[in-house]
């Protein structure tokens, strides 16, 4: 097993792994909280806990996703220089602007859907008058919030695109792939929340809702991987050599069975076969949440560490 996780060719590591799963979650949770506040919720989405864990987790994955990469940086301290002076011709610097942008309008956007609580707990005329301001751009937000969350999602894809020299990871259908997965992790992320820590009832209408988008979802997912994998195995070489490399030994058992068994083959077959009474059972949505969870960390962990095994 050591051999898995040391190797010649790694680049990069576990910590970038729990950052790639972290900025999914935070850009699946804004755009699925946005579709709530849009489609389902319409008034009052601040007194929802779905609404309410989006803006903390939100936030919060950005910050710690962020705080892993810069410390697992070889010098840590220069990463400032990427947050001042922008190069439009390194992904990573892209990337800073992007989060920087991203954390702004996220800031505004949580402000504009606490509008009212905020104006009731602080009584200064000239930042209710600011606060009302910002609430009335909300619509827009929303517009703003998806656009950045999906290009940040997708971003985490373009960022192990860069690594050339690696025919695994140098694949277009990999930013596609995060996206869904990413929207995956959020709706396991958004009914733990829901469920656990902000009681709310199981056929709640957000929350009933986000449980109609799993399959759809895991299918997407399953789509995607099957072209990520038809077009190495196609593309012959070096793409041939690396998919094989992937789908065997250690790294193809957590493909087969922590991806493609857990994360996907299990529940579908419990969609089909589960009655509805079971489908809606609280332990039966944690416990398959935290499976998600489990499951797409596998899938950055896979694409993190096979990926790197065969070089061009």
């Amino acid at each position: 097993m050591n051999t898995a996780f040391h190797f010649d060719t790694l680049v990069w590591d576990w910590p970038i792994a729990v950052y790639l799963l972290l900025i999914g979650i935070s850009s699946g949770m804004v755009i699925i909280a946005v579709l709530l506040k849009r489609h389902i919720l319409l008034v009052n989405a601040a007194n929802d806990g779905v609404i309410q864990a989006t803006t903390i987790i939100a936030p919060l994955t950005v910050i710690l996703g962020l705080v892993i990469l810069i410390f697992h940086l070889a010098r840590s301290w220069t990463f400032w220089y990427l947050m001042v002076f922008y190069n439009p011709h390194s992904v990573m610097s892209l990337g800073v602007m992007l989060f920087q942008i991203y954390m702004v309008v996220l800031i505004l956007w949580i402000i504009a859907i606490y509008q009212g609580k905020i104006n009731n707990i602080i009584k200064l005329a000239w930042l209710n008058r600011l606060v009302r301001l910002i609430a009335g751009w909300e619509r827009g937000l929303d517009v703003i919030m998806v656009f950045l969350a999906v290009l940040l999602s997708v971003y985490t894809g373009f960022l192990l695109l860069a690594l050339k020299s690696y025919p695994l990871l140098n694949n277009p259908v990999l930013p596609l792939l995060f996206l869904a997965s990413g929207l995956t992790s959020a709706v396991a992320m958004a009914i733990l929340c829901g469920l656990v820590f902000y009681k709310q009832s199981v056929h709640s209408p957000s929350l009933a809702f986000i449980h109609k988008l799993e399959l759809p979802l895991i299918i997407a997912e399953l789509g995607l991987l099957v072209v990520f994998f038809i077009g190495l195995i196609f593309g012959g070489g070096q793409k041939e050599v690396a998919a094989l490399t992937a789908l065997r030994g250690f790294w193809g058992a957590v493909f087969w069975l922590g991806i493609v068994g857990l994360g996907i083959l299990l529940p579908i077959a419990l969609k089909l076969l589960c009655s509805e009474r079971i489908k809606f059972n609280k332990t039966y949505l944690v416990t398959m949440s935290g499976i998600g969870l489990f499951s797409v960390f596998m899938l950055r962990m896979f694409i993190l560490y096979a990926g790197q095994m065969v070089m061009a």
